[in-house]
Formats: C-alpha cells, sequence, structure tokens
C-alpha cells in the first residue's frame, strides 16, 4: 500500500485538484485507490459528491475515535473510488491532537488497522491542508512520500524550502522512510512565456523530481467540481484529464523503476 500526502503549504495550488484526478485516474487505471480529505474545507470530499450529510465516518474519526474505518465508495464512470471524507469536527482536530502523547503518530496507526489492511489498496492519498501543522505532520508521518503540487506562478518556489525542511525533519525524528513521491507543475499556460520560464527555472532548481508531465491551465477542470465529479467524468476527452490519466502514468512507471531497483 503506496501512501502519498498530497502537500504544500501555500494554497490555490491544483493540490485538491490534483488529489481528486489523480485518484480517479489511478482507479481507472485498475488500481484500488482511498482518498482521505484531511483539509478542515472538506473540499475533497464535495468534489467528488460527497454531501455533509452522508460524511458518517469521517477523517476525524480516523485520528480521534477508535471506530472502524468506512470509507465510502465513489461510483465513477470507468471504476471505483474510496474516501473517507471530511467534516467539521475536523477544525478542532489540530489542538485536540497536541493533547495525545502520540499526536504524530496518530494517522499512520489508523492506516495499518486490519479493516483497512484487508480492503487491500494500492494507493492511499491524503489531502493535506494548506499549511504545516499537526494534520499535515500525521499525513507524513504515516505516508510512504509526498507528492507537491506547484503553480506554474512567479512566486512557485517561495516556500517550497520550509515545506522540504519539514519533510527533512520527519524523516530524521519520525519516518525515515519517507521520500519525495515528485513535484508537479499545475495551472500552467505554455502559451505564456511567464509558464515557460517557471518550468524551467523550476526544472533546474529541481531536477529529475519534477514530473514531465505538466497540468494546463484548463476551464474544464475548473468546472468539474461545481457539478461534484472528477474531470475524467466531466469531459474526458479534455486536455487537463488526459493530463491526469498521463500523470498517473508517469507515476505507475516510476514505482515500477522503484521495485525493479530493490529486486535488483
Amino acid at each position: 500500500m503506496r501512501i502519498i500526502a498530497i502537500a504544500n503549504q501555500k494554497g490555490g495550488v491544483g493540490k485538491t485538484t490534483t488529489t481528486i484526478n489523480l485518484g480517479a485516474a489511478l482507479a481507472e487505471a485498475g488500481k484500488r485507490v482511498l482518498l482521505i480529505d484531511l483539509d478542515p474545507q472538506g473540499n475533497t470530499s464535495t468534489g467528488v459528491g460527497i454531501e455533509p450529510e452522508q460524511r458518517g465516518f469521517s477523517s476525524y474519526d480516523l485520528l480521534l475515535s477508535g471506530r472502524k474505518p468506512m470509507p465510502l465508495e465513489v461510483k465513477t464512470a470507468a471504476s471505483s473510488l474510496w474516501v473517507i471524507p471530511a467534516t467539521t469536527d475536523l477544525a478542532s482536530a489540530d489542538i485536540e491532537l497536541h493533547a495525545h502523547e502520540k499526536r504524530s503518530f496518530l494517522l499512520s496507526q489508523a492506516l495499518r488497522r486490519k479493516a483497512l489492511m484487508e480492503m487491500a489498496f494500492d494507493f492511499v492519498l491524503i489531502d493535506c491542508p494548506p499549511s504545516l501543522n499537526l494534520l499535515t505532520v500525521n499525513a507524513m508521518v504515516a505516508a510512504t512520500s509526498v507528492l507537491v503540487p506547484l503553480q506554474a506562478e512567479f512566486f512557485a518556489l517561495e516556500g517550497l524550502s520550509q515545506l522540504m525542511m519539514t519533510i527533512r525533519e520527519i524523516r530524521a525524528k519520525a519516518n525515515p522512510a519517507l521520500r519525495i513521491e515528485g513535484v508537479v507543475l499545475t495551472m500552467a499556460d505554455m502559451r505564456n512565456r511567464l509558464s515557460q520560464h517557471v518550468e524551467a527555472d523550476v526544472r533546474a532548481t529541481l531536477g529529475e523530481v519534477v514530473f514531465n508531465v505538466v497540468i494546463p491551465r484548463n476551464v474544464r477542470i475548473s468546472e468539474a467540481p461545481s457539478y461534484a465529479t472528477t474531470i475524467l467524468d466531466y469531459d474526458p476527452s479534455s486536455k487537463g484529464a488526459l493530463a491526469y490519466r498521463a500523470l498517473a502514468r508517469e507515476l505507475l512507471e516510476r514505482h515500477d523503476g522503484q521495485k525493479r531497483g530493490e529486486r535488483g
């Protein structure tokens, strides 16, 4: 089970959009995928069509209640996703976590409960809040890797050093196996010279950690959440849907390469 924390303390970079649509593309490729909405705003939950009254078992429960995990199944055109949604209770979770002795390890422990392990997920994608709080720390302690969406704008790299520092600290203190899954450029308009310069700058600075696939600025991607669906269902042939399918393929190819390396 690969657990990927999708994180960036900067808001509005396409984090939730990437969680939903990468998850859908992996599911379409035949993988069993669980989405965990760890952002109190609950946009991942809303974006896949889970209304507040449907959110019986939530990410707050996963962290703090001790109840048996019960992910919701969301049917898409090509496959199914499973989701543990967020509720308004999650807004107070960061404060409540401070009272726990093992406050940074609660999500890691929860994801390794028998009830979830028996569901045999290939991927767990965690949509982190846009801050480096205890919820994000829990996600990184639980994760095998961190995927960083980075908007193709002038200040793209601003604040990234703080995120990398947090990842290094978590490696040192709590999760030595944590690695960088990769950085994916989002909301890029390659007709725009600024986007081209940003991409070149990011690739020169970060090298091979940057995914080859770039997610374009695409109005259809922006419209899909208002219909409570993924871009793959909303407009399967759009540039946005094609890009997220390509990102899923690249991710799977990277994982296959790592497995071959481990065997070698």
